[in-house]
């Protein structure tokens, strides 16, 4: 880099308050993870969706079917077909004691008899049929329904099987997603809830200047009150998570602490033999300092260097 003190703009060394943080893995999870569950027993014989497939609550992803409830709905019939036959004849009766009576050839007895077996066999009736809307209901419920709206994590049986009503059918993530963080708890103190992290994106890991190519804005939105095994958790809301795998890691970069130090444009930096150099303004002529550096780091939303050593506040360095 070449220099040239005519025209050269001035860079007055500051101590400015940096920000500390702590990279850490983030594993994206969901809100709710909700077994869809059969809810009668039977032989599954058919699964509509597969696995990471997108469903909508309500939607039917299985069928189990139980054989022995279509013998119980023939016999349920049966019932019902010989029970209208046996008041169709007590009614029959009935009408004939009523006439009977009209014409005084029979007693009020015959006819209170006859009336109430009409209406034991209608009640009787009305059983059955009830009987039969409950065997009904149980063949309906071998639907198997999506519990949530969400994505279908993992479907641990297959075609054929046999399964027990409450057996879970698949597991449903929904409710939209998040990251969980596993902090030491050394740093337990210095999250705060509301502070704003920085995520990077799937696959990368920390570049060799402390920064992944591209960083997105989270929120830190619970810290858990219990530390377990030397290490606290915490939340992180995010956009764009949807995208990822349930269980997935990516670098986060979360405030754990601040500190004052001296950070100037990295274009005030030049490099010769392997050492680095900053130019102090004086006079008559500007003088080329050694400095030892240290990160890149953000202050005020600029891209900044930490010197270690060789410039103290009030140094008057020029930019290129």
């Amino acid at each position: 880099m070449s220099w040239s003190a005519a025209g050269a703009a001035e860079f007055v060394v500051r101590a400015q308050t940096i920000e500390e943080t702590k990279a850490v893995f983030g594993q994206v999870e969901a809100r709710d993870v909700v077994p869809a569950r059969a809810r009668i027993g039977g032989t599954l014989r058919q699964i509509s969706v597969d696995e990471g497939a997108q469903v909508e609550k309500g939607e039917e992803i299985a069928l189990v079917v139980d054989d022995k409830i279509a013998l119980q709905l023939d016999a349920a019939d049966a019932q019902i077909r010989a029970l209208q036959s046996q008041l169709g004849s007590v009614q029959t009766d009935l009408n004939r004691a009523q006439e009977l009576l009209k014409r005084g050839i029979s007693p009020q007895s015959r006819v209170d008899q006859a009336s109430s077996q009409v209406d034991v066999l209608t009640n009787q009736v009305t059983a059955a049929e009830a009987d039969r809307a409950v065997i009904e209901q149980s063949s309906r419920e071998g639907k198997v329904l999506a519990p949530a709206s969400g994505r279908i994590l993992t479907i641990p049986v297959t075609p054929g099987s046999v399964i027990m009503a409450g057996e879970a059918v698949a597991r449903v993530a929904g409710g939209g997603y998040f990251l969980r963080l596993s902090l030491p708890e050394r740093h337990a103190a210095a999250i705060v809830e509301g502070d704003t992290v920085k995520v990077g994106q799937r696959m990368v890991s920390r570049s060799a200047n402390g920064h992944p190519p591209e960083l997105r804005e989270g929120r830190l939105v619970q810290v858990y009150p219990e530390i377990a095994e030397g290490r606290v958790q915490a939340d992180v809301e995010v956009e764009g998570l949807g995208d990822y795998f349930v269980g997935e890691r990516t670098l986060v970069w979360i405030p754990v602490g601040r500190r004052d130090a001296i950070a100037i444009p990295p274009e005030a930096v030049t490099t010769r033999h392997g050492v680095d150099y900053v130019r102090l303004a004086g006079e008559p002529d500007p003088l080329d300092v050694a400095v030892i550096l240290g990160d890149r780091v953000m202050v005020d939303g600029s891209e900044k260097i930490e010197v270690l050593s060789g410039l103290r506040e009030g140094d008057r360095i020029l930019l290129p």
